[in-house]
């Protein structure tokens, strides 16, 4: 699995908390900006595959949510306090008027959102003024908060819960751990953990001595960000889109078997759907991916 590009323009992670935008390039004059909404899980370095596929004259930002530290604490609490939707998409959209008003002019940006951060791109857009809104939004494997999506925390069933994770644990290691190393017949949440660690330690993702209540660890604490997410979801109300709407599954989406992800409800100016090589992690970081993301990123 080829590595996530170093890009100099993000800057190392230092001590306390980092700005919510994190700029790749200023656009050249003429050009527009991409904007993408990062909602954590992996490093915001991932998105360098993006600057590097990019026209050179395109300006790209990234909107991180490591930037809203209450955002990350309610996944480690599970109290959400005021959190929400509406208040995560005031901070996104404060920064985001912030960046904008000392990049240069020029046309109308292009949003891209990965995951959960195509919900809040989907609401930050319907947030702005007309004049301030992107010329379309691009969602990358990003399921709509769409009342048919919102399900119960209970609904979430073992077996997808533990393909997710094998997904996030191959692209954190970068290695390939098969997506179905857990099965679909597991009911039992250390069992299929047990198949999995084997086959990471096999594929060289993990050492041979690392233990099975460790290894839960990092699985509840990846279905507690998963929750805090749902639960975000299940308050929010979408307005429909003012802009035309770009789906990018992964070949291995999260709902391999939903070629619209629920987005043609919110779609009044169209929806037009595409599909990246890799799964939903490894699309950020291929650089075959990247390419397919950057074509649709940059058509105007």
């Amino acid at each position: 699995m080829p590595q996530p590009p170093r890009t100099a323009g993000v800057p190392r992670r230092r001590t306390g908390v980092p700005p919510i935008v994190l700029r790749h390039r200023q656009p050249a004059p003429g050009a527009a900006t991409v904007y993408a909404v990062h909602p954590g899980a992996l490093s915001v370095r991932v998105w360098g595959a993006l600057a590097d596929a990019l026209p050179p004259s395109a300006g790209l930002a990234v909107l991180d949510l490591a930037g809203v530290p209450e955002y990350f604490g309610a996944a480690i609490s599970k109290d959400h306090g005021d959190l929400s939707v509406a208040s995560l998409v005031d901070r996104l959209t404060d920064a985001y008027r912030a960046d904008r008003a000392q990049a240069p002019q020029g046309p109308a940006p292009v949003f891209v959102g990965w995951s959960f951060g195509g919900v809040l791109a989907q609401a930050m857009t319907e947030r702005l003024a007309p004049d301030e809104r992107p010329a379309h939004l691009v969602l990358l494997d990003s399921i709509a908060p769409t009342e048919a999506y919102q399900q119960p925390d209970d609904s979430l069933e073992l077996p997808m819960l533990l393909r997710w994770f094998t997904m996030y644990l191959g692209a954190k290691r970068n290695s390939a751990v098969s997506a179905d190393s857990a099965g679909t017949d597991v009911t039992d949440t250390d069992t299929g953990l047990l198949r999995i660690l084997d086959a990471a330690v096999a594929a060289g993702a993990l050492p041979a001595d690392t233990s099975l209540p460790g290894f839960r660890k990092l699985y509840d604490t990846y279905v507690e960000g998963l929750l805090r997410n749902n639960r975000l979801t299940a308050g929010h109300k979408p307005p429909v889109s003012s802009v035309p709407l770009v789906l990018v599954k992964a070949e291995g989406s999260l709902l391999p078997h939903d070629a619209t992800l629920g987005w043609p409800e919110l779609a009044a100016y169209g929806l037009t759907l595409h599909t990246a090589p890799g799964d939903h992690y490894t699309m950020l970081t291929r650089p075959d991916a990247a390419d397919v993301i950057a074509e649709l990123s940059g058509r105007r």
